[in-house]
């Protein structure tokens, strides 16, 4: 399974974003070639796709390296005809998908949280349920939460100081930067609390992956991996509340290799960052999971036997092949089978 931010998948002549901002014939071939390379190689059997301009260019570049099924729930805002903006998710399978639908806000529960009655996710939330081997039915969600930059921009007044243009535009960073981050925290919240309403009325597996936008263990995104329930020590409520966590893919991959290590291994497992920007780098893409896919439950059917971080293109690029690829890694897992 794996994510995989496209970074302005739109096929020309239209433009993303601006009206100069259109790859050429040559750039849209090589685009789409290193997206078919990246399947071949590796062959995931579900991918969450985000920055998807161009839907159906996508899903005939899927079907041809044999992702028979194809879902998305959204439209780009278009603009002059031939300026795309906004862009949304999908999902490529190579299980069947039985049901398909974006992922609705409760609006009185945003309500409930301060939020505003028409408050919405910034992209629409995808949510697939696929047949998957052994398991059955498994929800799959597909995210792009809100990024990080300031949800609005200061006016500059001509009429002022320098010092007071650089503080008008300081003041509306910091405060932009939060009203971002409000946006993003929500998105999430609201997306657990429909993910387990979900779980609880239909008993499927469920799997989140996309692009967060932030560190899934800082205190916007944290609630996310919630492990239990504060303050209660009822051994029982505590199992029962296990049915409906999700696990990082990666803790569940670090904790299986450091159970087979043995006492003579002291290998040290590093996870490498899926974005860049300038001196920085951070963990921004993830997959999550349900307890299905935990190896230390006894009710699971798989565990996570492999985590990849496709990274060569950002960090050794070669420009013949990687200059119109993709700013973030993809990442993918590998599920076994439990013996």
């Amino acid at each position: 399974m794996a994510t995989f931010n496209l970074f302005n998948y739109l096929a020309p002549p239209d433009a993303f974003y601006d009206f100069d901002r259109i790859y050429s014939a040559e750039q849209w071939q090589k685009k789409e070639a290193w997206i078919a390379s990246y399947l071949c190689t590796h062959q995931p059997d579900i991918i969450g796709f985000q920055e998807v301009f161009s839907a159906d260019a996508l899903a005939a570049l899927v079907k041809q390296e044999g992702y028979e099924h194809f879902a998305v729930v959204d439209k780009p805002t278009v603009i002059d005809d031939f300026i795309y903006r906004d862009p949304v998710v999908a999902l490529a399978s190579k299980f069947p998908i039985k049901e398909v639908s974006a992922v609705a806000v409760d609006n009185e529960l945003a309500l409930q949280l301060g939020l505003t009655e028409d408050f919405n996710f910034s992209r629409k939330v995808l949510r697939s349920t696929v047949e998957l081997p052994h398991l059955g039915l498994c929800d799959c969600y597909v995210v792009h939460f809100k990024s990080k930059r300031a949800s609005w921009q200061s006016e500059v007044d001509a009429l002022t100081s320098l010092e007071g243009n650089v503080l008008n535009q300081f003041k509306a960073q910091v405060a932009g930067g939060w009203a971002s981050s409000i946006q993003r925290g929500s998105e999430a919240t609201l997306l657990m609390m429909n993910m387990l309403e979900r779980r609880a009325k239909t008993g499927n597996a469920m799997l989140l992956m996309g692009d967060f936008n932030n560190p899934v263990k800082d205190g916007i995104l944290a609630h996310l991996l919630t492990p239990s329930l504060l303050f209660n020590n009822d051994a029982a409520q505590q199992r029962l509340v296990k049915f409906y966590t999700l696990r990082d893919a990666w803790d569940l991959y670090e904790t299986n290799k450091l159970a087979q290590q043995s006492q003579e291994d002291e290998t040290v497992l590093i996870r490498r960052p899926s974005h860049y920007f300038g001196q920085s780098s951070s963990v921004l893409d993830y997959i999550l999971l349900s307890s299905e896919f935990d190896a230390q439950e006894q009710s699971s059917f798989f565990e996570v036997s492999d985590y990849i971080n496709t990274d060569k293109h950002l960090i050794n690029p070669i420009f013949d092949i990687d200059g119109e690829s993709t700013d973030h890694a993809v990442v993918s897992i590998k599920l076994a089978l439990r013996k």
